[in-house]
């Protein structure tokens, strides 16, 4: 059976298929029922574009290539007028009756296509896993060597003020070695960046940190001055303290900086209030109370512990105004930054060695009894401490760093134990305890919270699938409930 088509007749045909639509609810059950609407089909024209459409549907396929099932003539008449709503291929799909032995091809490519599709989420776990790892594996490096950087100038320093007794010139000394920062970035920028830039072009770019004017005179003593002053005060504080009390001391009375830095963000900064950070301050503060009282509140003790916390405190001032004034920084800005503060002790900060010295605060007889094996040991230390500090971040996580500042305690108080004649009380073992109680607190992210409620929530509905999962095994089954029901009356 085809399709004719009458010429003239095509607005009628149209008016004639829009009025045999009915509402799909309804279905026909006999030809008579339609045989009205079957009497003026001869008028009705399919346009080329409708012919098109109909040419790939499956209700003119059928009709042209005779499948098996189509018997009746009032079938094909309502594929072809599409009446009350009629698919032919539901009613088609009835009756064939379709082989159960063999899939179909969809279903035969699913557990394939399903396969592949796991095969690239394992692999994918598999990279994100691996990049996990490797972050991990660098964090680690990292710790160690902030760890050993920072504990050994530390220790380094105490050995020196045996034979050089001026910490003051040993903190210029070991800051004008911050000038290697920024030759040290463009050297790594050489060897790893696609596009190198020469040394001016990349001075230029990292001058931009300052504003458009780049770096000069005023941005120099109005932003990078007052750094440089913070600088010298924090470390001159803590390697004079280092004179005063044992290393575990110093090391661990330091790690209250990230305290104050958080009390300074919070007031200067308007940072998000914490409670879990207001109590690692409260510990921090409680620590240093109870490390001066471990030594019996003498003159002596007290000293070191109030340069530690003002070394402590100068640093937190450092980081809370470089994040008010300067913002954050790149690491060619930072590089650029530090190298800076280098300069700026060379040559405003050299008078005061010279003073010291003529003046006979700090005094040496001679050039040739400075051991300078051991003032570059601790420069070098000291920047290596600063670098992984500063750039480490680029190859792990910002917590794992903290943390090689926390270790550096354990292994100071392990070298006075050996070295010094340190007591190890239980005044000063609780201090310690709840300074770096107080730094771990202060690690936590600010989204703690939420994530410990997932965690518990998590935890909470695994237990109900394990319990769920218990009561539903083969020994409570109702056979087995069937058999504990019977009262057993053998003895």
């Amino acid at each position: 059976m085809g399709i004719r088509e009458f010429p003239g007749g095509a607005s009628r045909g149209k008016s004639i298929a829009i009025g045999m639509r009915r509402s799909p609810d309804v279905s026909p059950r006999r030809l008579s029922d339609i045989s009205p609407q079957l009497r003026q089909l001869k008028y009705l024209v399919v346009d080329e574009a409708i012919k098109e459409d109909l040419k790939w549907s499956r209700s003119v396929e059928d009709l042209t290539s005779g499948p098996v099932g189509l018997t009746s003539i009032e079938e094909r008449i309502l594929r072809i007028t599409g009446y009350y709503g009629y698919q032919p291929w539901a009613a088609s799909y009835k009756r064939e009756e379709r082989p159960r032995d063999s899939p179909g091809p969809a279903e035969a490519q699913a557990p394939a296509a399903g396969a592949e599709a796991g095969g690239r989420g394992s692999r994918r776990c598999w990279r994100c896993s691996r990049a996990q790892l490797k972050k991990i594996f660098w964090g680690v490096a990292v710790v160690l060597c902030v760890c050993s950087s920072w504990a050994g100038s530390t220790q380094l320093a105490k050995l020196t003020f045996r034979k050089f007794d001026a910490p003051f010139t040993l903190t210029w000394f070991a800051t004008n070695w911050n000038f290697l920062f920024f030759p040290l970035y463009y050297a790594g920028h050489v060897c790893k960046s696609a596009e190198k830039q020469s040394v001016k072009q990349r001075y230029r770019e990292c001058c931009r940190f300052f504003g458009d004017n780049g770096l000069t005179l005023k941005v120099f003593f109005t932003k990078a001055a007052p750094f440089g002053v913070l600088w010298t005060l924090t470390n001159y504080l803590y390697l004079h303290a280092i004179k005063k009390i044992n290393t575990t001391d110093v090391s661990v009375l330091f790690c209250c900086n990230k305290a104050f830095v958080f009390l300074l963000s919070w007031i200067v900064l308007r940072d998000r209030f914490m409670g879990v950070r207001i109590v690692a301050a409260i510990l921090a503060i409680a620590g240093i109370v109870m490390m001066t009282y471990a030594d019996g509140f003498h003159s002596h003790s007290v000293i070191g512990i109030a340069l530690v916390v003002g070394s402590a405190s100068m640093s937190a001032l450092y980081k809370v105004l470089f994040k008010l004034l300067l913002g954050s920084a790149k690491f060619g800005e930072a590089a650029l930054f530090l190298s800076i503060l280098g300069v700026f002790n060379i040559l405003f900060i050299t008078c005061i060695p010279v003073i010291l010295y003529f003046t006979k605060v700090e005094y040496w007889s001679s050039f040739d009894d400075i051991p300078w094996g051991n003032l570059c040991g601790f420069s070098v230390l000291l920047l290596t401490f600063n670098i992984v500090l500063n750039f480490g971040i680029a190859v792990t996580y910002p917590t794992l760093m903290s943390l090689g500042i926390v270790l550096s305690v354990p292994v100071n108080a392990v070298v006075d134990h050996y070295t010094s004649k340190i007591v190890f009380n239980g005044v000063r073992v609780i201090a310690i305890i709840i300074i770096g109680l107080g730094f771990l607190l202060l690690l936590l992210p600010e989204e703690w919270d939420v994530w410990l409620i997932k965690l518990l929530t998590r935890l909470k509905v695994r237990k109900k699938e394990e319990t769920a999962e218990g009561s539903a095994d083969p020994g409570s089954g109702p056979q087995s409930k069937s058999r504990r029901a019977r009262p057993s009356f053998a003895r």
